[in-house]
């Protein structure tokens, strides 16, 4: 099956055609009920609510025999922890402190993996905000979407290689999910041209409340459009996965009043449920096979990534993303990741 890189980017607008083909005329994909995760081990970011948790449930339903809760509040993830504890009292469920806030804790996070791991088998990477007001991160000095949704979820994906590489049984590749958007389509990314690119999201005058979460997600799939074309399938499976439209999250938990309105009503009639809504991770992640690498899955099949990326204004993006985003991160252990790819290629 083509991967998204090799599909024709789609004309059809998403607002409504793809929006009414998600919500309503898409058929939903199931794991097959004999699908059997004994022996392996799992981590679920940003896991202790919403898609989160209840992939964490789902995973644990197919005989996972241990779960990493990956949390910013360890509370919180202690609670989740409980509730899945007395149903699946067989497995192993711990509760790993995550802040996706912050590059020292995605650093530790990762490093506890490779210290404390024997086995690594699946990574979703589902946490993320909406970024519905400016803030800046403190520590890091960029706006705190931006921080958590792409600059922070590309350092766990690339340190992450290594022992999902390592730490897979032999013959068998790691998987490792990351959770995107297809409102990326409707992104206006109005400072995509303004060079350095990263530092303009930075400054409140290109702040736009509506548009900072798909054009932050957005960035994830430029950037890994090119990570993935280094990593091998034979390594570690890399794809995203569309969720779709659901209820049942706290994503919008700090928009505005009148925004939660809106959705809510939205919601009512258009939402899928967070049941439905996950079974598009457990397919990405355990289900769909190396032709996934490097594509976005929506409606449980492989899509064309958003058009702008098939453009030459998109590929210049691309590269110029690509190359501010390894200074950024280069010294945080990425630099000698990416040389070891670009050695064994």
């Amino acid at each position: 099956m083509p991967s998204s890189k090799e599909l024709p980017p789609s004309t059809a607008p998403f607002f409504p055609n793809q929006f009414i083909k998600n919500q309503y005329c898409s058929k939903p994909q199931y794991p097959p009920q004999d699908t059997d995760l004994s022996g392996q081990v799992a981590i679920v970011t940003g896991s202790n609510t919403g898609l989160g948790f209840a992939c964490a449930k789902q995973l644990l339903s197919y005989k996972l025999s241990r779960l990493i809760i990956a949390v910013r509040t360890t509370a919180k993830g202690e609670d989740a922890a409980a509730k899945l504890r007395k149903q699946h009292p067989e497995a192993t469920i711990e509760v790993w402190l995550l802040d996706m806030s912050s590059y020292e804790s995605v650093q530790a996070f990762a490093a506890r993996t490779e210290k404390e791991l024997l086995r690594l088998d699946i990574a979703v990477l589902n946490a993320g905000i909406a970024g519905s007001e400016f803030k800046i991160v403190p520590s890091t000095g960029h706006e705190e979407a931006l921080q958590v949704n792409y600059l922070s979820t590309v350092l766990l994906t690339i340190l992450l290689l290594p022992v999902l590489k390592d730490k897979s049984p032999a013959g068998t590749p790691g998987r490792l999910t990351v959770s995107t958007t297809m409102l990326s389509i409707t992104a206006k990314f109005a400072n995509k041209n303004v060079k350095p690119l990263l530092p303009s999201f930075d400054d409140k005058k290109n702040f736009d409340p509506v548009d900072n979460y798909p054009k932050t997600k957005f960035l994830t799939q430029l950037f890994l459009w090119k990570l993935t074309d280094l990593v091998s399938s034979d390594d570690v499976i890399i794809n995203m996965v569309e969720p779709g439209f659901t209820k049942g999250t706290e994503l919008q938990r700090d928009a505005p009043v009148a925004v939660k309105v809106f959705l809510a009503l939205l919601k009512s009639v258009s939402a899928r449920d967070v049941k439905l809504a996950v079974s598009t991770y457990l397919d990405a992640a355990i289900v769909k096979g190396k032709d996934s690498h490097g594509s976005i899955l929506m409606n449980w099949e492989i899509a064309p990534y958003a058009p702008f990326q098939y453009t030459k204004e998109g590929q210049d993006v691309m590269e110029r993303l690509w190359g501010e985003t390894i200074k950024e991160l280069g010294p945080l252990g990425v630099s000698d990741i990416l040389k070891s790819l670009y050695v064994s290629m």
